[in-house]
């Protein structure tokens, strides 16, 4: 059916591997050509570039982020709505996703680039780096539409199974920015502002990509009939996809809190942070991925009533998170020198870096988990609960890092990591337990009485 995958049916480990390998691939691609991206830029430019364009990634995930859990959350319902087979509702979601994802775009871009220097001065953004940080900023946030419009479209494509359309996208658009960052920085030497452009280009690739496959679904198809929708439809879709974006956008500011007690102490230290927010982002990947899938598996299946397929794809995915930790989570502790030295080049931050990336190494089990079961949590219509998971990072990464920073310095940021991930984890566990048990209760209940009942009938028949 038009390359998409139903998830309330077969084999449930085939199913989620099929779904998830192509996923990897395209996140760990999105994560190489981050990964590429600066290393060209320290290389080709030096510290203070990547300390610059680095100091502007929380900055950049309080908003991308946002526009991201806001698709999460909608393509939640639109995989609610594929595993029931209510066609007829999907497209009413899809449509009127569409219409919100316009308008939070103009709204997220006009903001974001009024307020962009306030941000960074109030980040403590070294002198030094301001002016980079600017640029770079306004020309990632200028283009905030192709970032959406991918993550939107993107978002889609899994709720109906689709993992392969979003790797295609991915291998075209990586290839272009890798390009384009070699042939502005190295040949027509501009600077981050090349960088940034070569993003932002690649990201229209992308988003065109995914755009044109929803088009070709043919139950996807829209009407002009499926954009005339009531509050309540707008209501729904923004009900589920607010808090998942508070969520990200939480996390973000406790981030942002870090990243300016990091720059008061200086620009290695934001260096050797900005290195480190990499390899965190690159290595937590396969968890993340996980997590998609796990997001896109429940959808369907909390659409469908089968809260017993659920279970079991919790397993699976829980089994990739653990394969993952074993094998990056050794990377980071036992190789954090030479990691740190592909990225800088100045002695103190490597230093720095090669005391962060082992303790987080050892405790990324507990992110890694967190991704699969917090997506659960959405995936069965629970989006408050991740919301406020996001607010217990939060809470915990500032208090850790205000406490901490002026006693034991750098591994303070470290710290503040790993008592974020494991208090999110706790609560998100918590909730993940009760509410599929209440689900696979009810289920039981429901079969049950039905069970009784035609019993009963077919007595009355006799």
């Amino acid at each position: 059916m038009d390359g998409v995958n139903d998830f309330t049916k077969g084999n449930i480990r085939k199913l989620i591997l099929g779904f998830f390998f192509p996923m990897l691939m395209t996140n760990m691609l999105q994560q190489l050509y981050s990964f590429v991206d600066t290393a060209i830029v320290g290389k080709g430019l030096g510290d203070n570039a990547l300390a610059s364009v680095g100091n502007m990634s929380s900055l950049s995930f309080l908003v991308i982020g946002f526009s991201i859990g806001l698709a999460n959350g909608f393509s939640v319902l639109i995989a609610q709505s594929f595993g029931e087979k209510n066609f007829d509702k999907l497209r009413h979601n899809l449509a009127a996703a569409i219409k919100l994802a316009a308008i939070i775009t103009v709204v997220l871009t006009v903001s974001s680039l009024m307020l962009l220097k306030e941000a960074l001065a109030w980040m403590n953004t070294d002198k030094q780096l301001l002016k980079d940080s600017l640029l770079y900023g306004y020309i990632i946030f200028g283009g905030l539409v192709a970032s959406i419009a991918y993550n939107m479209s993107a978002c889609v494509l899994r709720a109906f199974g689709d993992s392969k359309t979003p790797l295609k996208a991915i291998i075209a658009s990586s290839v272009l920015n890798i390009v384009l960052d070699i042939f502005f920085i190295f040949v027509l030497k501009t600077g981050v502002e090349g960088a940034a452009i070569a993003t932002v280009f690649s990201q229209i690739i992308s988003a065109s990509i995914c755009i044109i496959k929803i088009r070709t679904i043919e139950f996807a198809k829209l009407s002009k009939e499926d954009y005339s929708n009531s509050f309540s439809v707008y209501y729904t879709l923004l009900k589920n996809g607010i808090p998942m974006a508070f969520m990200n956008s939480i996390t973000a500011i406790g981030c942002m809190v870090v990243q300016s007690n990091v720059n008061s102490l200086g620009v290695d230290y934001t260096a050797a942070y900005s290195a480190c927010s990499k390899y965190l982002n690159l290595f937590m990947q396969p968890a993340c991925t996980a997590g998609y899938t796990m997001s896109a598996f429940t959808g369907q299946n909390s659409g469908a009533g089968r809260f017993d397929r659920v279970k079991s794809g919790l397993n699976v995915c829980l089994s990739i998170a653990f394969i993952s930790y074993i094998l990056l989570g050794s990377c980071m502790v036992f190789g954090s020198r030479f990691l740190a030295g592909i990225f800088l080049t100045g002695e103190r931050p490597i230093q720095l870096a090669a005391m962060f990336l082992p303790i987080c190494g050892f405790a990324i089990v507990a992110v890694d988990c967190l991704f699969v079961i917090r997506s659960g949590v959405q995936g069965m219509g629970y989006p408050f609960i991740p919301m406020l998971s996001g607010i217990v990072e939060m809470v915990i990464r500032v208090a850790v890092i205000v406490l901490l920073v002026g006693r034991i310095g750098f591994v303070a940021t470290a710290i503040a990591e790993v008592g974020a991930w494991t208090g999110a984890l706790v609560l998100n566990s918590v909730a993940f337990v009760r509410i599929l048990s209440s689900k696979l209760k009810e289920k039981r209940y429901i079969t049950g009485y039905e069970c009784r009942k035609r019993s009963i009938l077919g007595k009355r028949v006799i």
